[in-house]
C-alpha cells in the first residue's frame, strides 16, 4: 500500500488493517485509549500512519495478554522509552508471573481432568465424572 493511501484509511479498511472489529477501534476511542481520530467533511473516521501503529501496538500488547489499563501504561511510556525501561520491566515481570500461575493452574486442572476421564474408563456403572464433580473442592473453596 502506498504512503498517500495510509494516510487516510476508513474505519473498515483500518480494521482490516489491523485486525481489530469496527466496534472495537470505535471503543478504543470512545475510552480515550486512542485520541480522537481525525474526520473527513461527511464525518467518517480517517485514520492515519500514526493511528495505524498505534492500534498495532495496542493488538500486540494484547497478545501479551497485557489489560486495557496496562495497555494504557504502556503507551504513556512510549514518549521516554529508556526512562520508563524499569516500570516497563516490572508490568513485564508481573505479567509473567500472573502467566506462570495461570499455567500452574491449568496443569493441575490437567490432571484433575485425565483423573476423571481415567475412572470413568474404568468403570463398569455410574459416572464417574458426575460424582467427581459433585464432590467438595480440595481446596476448600466450595460455598
Amino acid at each position: 500500500m502506498s504512503e498517500q493511501q495510509t494516510e487516510s484509511l476508513s474505519i473498515g479498511d483500518t480494521a482490516g488493517q489491523t485486525g481489530l472489529s469496527v466496534d472495537t477501534l470505535r471503543y478504543y476511542e470512545k475510552i480515550g485509549l486512542t485520541p480522537n481520530v481525525a474526520r473527513d467533511n461527511s464525518g467518517r473516521r480517517r485514520y492515519n500512519t500514526a493511528d495505524l501503529s498505534r492500534l498495532c501496538f495496542i493488538r500486540r500488547a494484547q497478545r501479551c495478554d497485557f489489560s486495557l489499563d496496562e495497555i494504557r501504561q504502556l503507551l504513556e511510556f512510549r514518549s521516554c522509552r529508556d526512562a520508563a525501561r524499569p516500570a516497563v520491566a516490572q508490568l513485564t515481570a508481573h505479567k509473567l508471573s500472573d502467566i506462570q500461575k495461570r499455567l500452574a493452574d491449568l496443569e493441575q486442572l490437567q490432571q484433575e481432568l485425565q483423573q476423571l476421564l481415567d475412572l470413568c474408563e474404568g468403570s463398569d456403572h455410574g459416572c464417574p465424572i458426575l460424582d467427581g464433580l459433585e464432590q467438595p473442592d480440595r481446596n476448600g473453596t466450595d460455598s
